[in-house]
This record gives structure tokens, C-alpha cells and sequence, in this order.
């Protein structure tokens, strides 16, 4: 959430300007906060590009509104796609090793193509509370394991469990926020979470330079988290300046933000590790 051959990821240059979804060859793409948002929308433009024979693993909290994705997309998306739900609560530690033993039981039979992870899943935390209000150890601890330790585990999981195959890419997708640069009132834990992600996933095309790494900043997406923003941030001039997104309708849809992130994979551009706006794009 933010405050104001070009056949998938590292494939080489894009088709150009008016062609249609590309497809990419056979797939394993594994996707965090799938079941509304941003994720839901991308997981819907990802589905149709994957090649026959591609696996696309789906993971968030809420079960329901994840097996009603899985069945839209067995249904509508391309031929040959094997759809995996996974509904688990990546702020406890049995969740997470349920979201870890599934991707380790799913990866290693996966087709010998290309991996995407991309480690979508985040909240907002309590923005109606100021630096100073923050005095729970607890809910600062479930704050950072929901929104940097599971990132990290189900990033460390899939690498490992896909393993490195002669001619297959690896590439992971952090989603992450102009917070990630810029400090907001009352967003301490969020802008945190999201510089902390950034550069764990900077390290991580550092000494991995085989993957490829992205942190792409979605802009100020209309969302849930949107309206959190402008109606439970405690700073009044923030809460203003998220009103005024909403009226003057600058908040992006979700799938015009999604359609940029696949147009940057498939171009295949970036630089690893860098921090990509939809603005810049």
C-alpha cells in the first residue's frame, strides 16, 4: 500500500507496445495475499499467460475466498494449469511451517521452467497509534512475523525446494511501497516492515546473483488498506491526504498496477534488487 525472449520472468525483451498477453513456457509461480487486493488481481492477469503443465501455488489467511479464486481460475485460465491453494496464518509459527512444508512437498515435482515468487502478503498494522503508543512487545512481534520473517521463510523455502535446474530462471517479487523510502506519521510499523523487505531482498540479489530480485512499489492502490488508511490513521493531515487520493480519484486500480509488474518481468529489464515504482514504469 502505498501513500500517494519476453516469455516471463527473465526472459529477455518484451513483444512491444500493443501485443497481447504473452505465454509464458510451462511455470512455477508461487503467490502471498492472493485471496483479495492486489494479489487476487494478479494472480487473475498471471493465470492466463502460464504455458500447459504450469503450477501456480496460492497462499493467504482467508480459505474461502481462496478456494472461490482457485476454482475461477481452474475454470477460465489457461489449459493444463494446476491451481494449489494454501490457507495459512503467516504471523504464527504453525502457520508458516504449514505455508513452508507445502511449497517444500509442491516445488521439487514442479515443471522445468522458470519460478516467480512474489511475497505479496502485508498489513497496515494499528495506524491510529503514534510511535510513542507502540509499548506491546507482542503486537510489535506479530506485526514483523507477519510481514518480514514469513516473507523471508517462504522465500528461503521456495529457492530451496525449487533448487537451481540447468536453464530455468528464478526470480522474486517483493511487493513493496514509497514507505519502504519515506517516513508517514503513524506508520511505524508499516514503513519499518516495508525498508526492512526491501533490503533483506537487496541481500538476497547480492548473494544470490543467479536469482533475479525485484521490489516493486505498487502506488496508492484502491483497496481495503486504502480505506483503512483514510478513515484509522491517527495523524489528521495524513488521514487528509489519504482522503484527497480517494476524492480526486488518484488511487490506482488494482489490476492496472498488476498489468505494469508483469510488463516489468517480462521486459526483464531491472536491475536485481532494485526498487521499482509504478510511476517509474
Amino acid at each position: 500500500m502505498e501513500p500517494g525472449p519476453g516469455a516471463g520472468p527473465g526472459a529477455g525483451p518484451g513483444a512491444g507496445p500493443g501485443a497481447g498477453p504473452q505465454r509464458w513456457p510451462p511455470a512455477s509461480c508461487v503467490l502471498t495475499g492472493a485471496s483479495r487486493g492486489f494479489g487476487r488481481s494478479l494472480a487473475r492477469l498471471l493465470a492466463p499467460r502460464l504455458g500447459r503443465g504450469s503450477l501456480l501455488v496460492l497462499l493467504a489467511r482467508s480459505e474461502a475466498p481462496l478456494a472461490q479464486l482457485a476454482a475461477e481460475l481452474r475454470g477460465s485460465a489457461a489449459p493444463g494449469l494446476r491451481v494449489e491453494c494454501v490457507a495459512a496464518e503467516l504471523s504464527s509459527r504453525q502457520g508458516l511451517r504449514k505455508a513452508e512444508e507445502a511449497l517444500r512437498e509442491l516445488l521439487p515435482s514442479a515443471p522445468p521452467g522458470p519460478l516467480l515468487v512474489v511475497n505479496n502478503a502485508g498489513s497496515l498494522g494499528d495506524i491510529s497509534k503514534s510511535f510513542l503508543d507502540l509499548t506491546d512487545p507482542d503486537e510489535i512481534n506479530t506485526y514483523f512475523a507477519f510481514n518480514v520473517t514469513s516473507a523471508l521463510c517462504l522465500t528461503t523455502a521456495a529457492l530451496q525446494a525449487f533448487g537451481k535446474r540447468p536453464g530455468s530462471s528464478r526470480t522474486v517479487v517483493n511487493i513493496s511501497s514509497l514507505c519502504a523510502l519515506k517516513p508517514f506519521k503513524n506508520w511505524a510499523l508499516y514503513c519499518s516492515g516495508k525498508a526492512a523487505r526491501d533490503m533483506m531482498f537487496q541481500v538476497l540479489a547480492l548473494e544470490e546473483p543467479d536469482v533475479r530480485v525485484l521490489n516493486y512499489a505498487p502506488g496508492p492502490l484502491d483497496t481495503d488498506m486504502q480505506l483503512l488508511a483514510r478513515t484509522e490513521t491517527g495523524d489528521p493531515e495524513m488521514r487528509r491526504h489519504f482522503q484527497s487520493l480517494q476524492e480526486s480519484g488518484q488511487l490506482i486500480d488494482c489490476s492496472v498496477s498488476a498489468q505494469k509488474l508483469l510488463k516489468l518481468l517480462e521486459e526483464d529489464a531491472f536491475s536485481s534488487g532494485a526498487h521499482v515504482d509504478f510511476y517509474d514504469v
